[in-house]
């Protein structure tokens, strides 16, 4: 058996990490969730994380501070940006600094399922899970009738 991927997630909005990480555990992560910026970024120096999803707009840290952050710490870590307010300049400034993928809100489950997959497989590491759950909803699409 596997190690699972250890996913940290990061948003002032605590309804983000209510909803994202039943998604990820449904997948096989093993997810820890954060409200502050700053007690995640603290947990991250005490332990590795492969993937950090964290939001850009923040009061007490923005996302590009975590990110900066979080680069600095685990470089090997992956680092998928979300955001309500995405601009072009923002999502080229995300990118340039390191950022593994970048996705606006509102976002579908499968988008981020999608993007941690992709993440995994960057690092070397395999999700069974992800992969039966993504072909389990490309076949209820295509059962359904319904576009993507």
């Amino acid at each position: 058996m596997s190690t699972p991927l250890r996913v940290m997630l990061i948003d002032d909005e605590p309804i983000v990490g209510k909803r994202l990480g039943p998604v990820l555990e449904k997948m096989g992560c093993q997810t820890e969730t954060f409200v502050e910026p700053a007690v995640a970024l603290n947990r991250l120096a005490e332990q590795e994380f492969d993937v950090v999803v964290t939001d850009i707009r923040m009061e007490e840290v923005d996302g590009i501070g975590v990110l900066e952050r979080v680069k600095a710490l685990s470089p090997r870590t992956k680092v998928i940006m979300i955001t309500g307010y995405a601009t072009l300049e923002v999502a080229h400034e995300a990118l340039a600094k390191g950022a593994f993928d970048f996705i606006a809100k509102p976002f579908e489950p499968r988008d981020m399922r999608q993007a941690v997959a992709k993440a995994a497989e960057a690092l070397g590491l395999q999700m069974p899970e992800a992969a039966a759950l993504m072909v389990e909803e490309i076949l209820l699409t295509e059962e359904s009738g319904l576009p993507e």
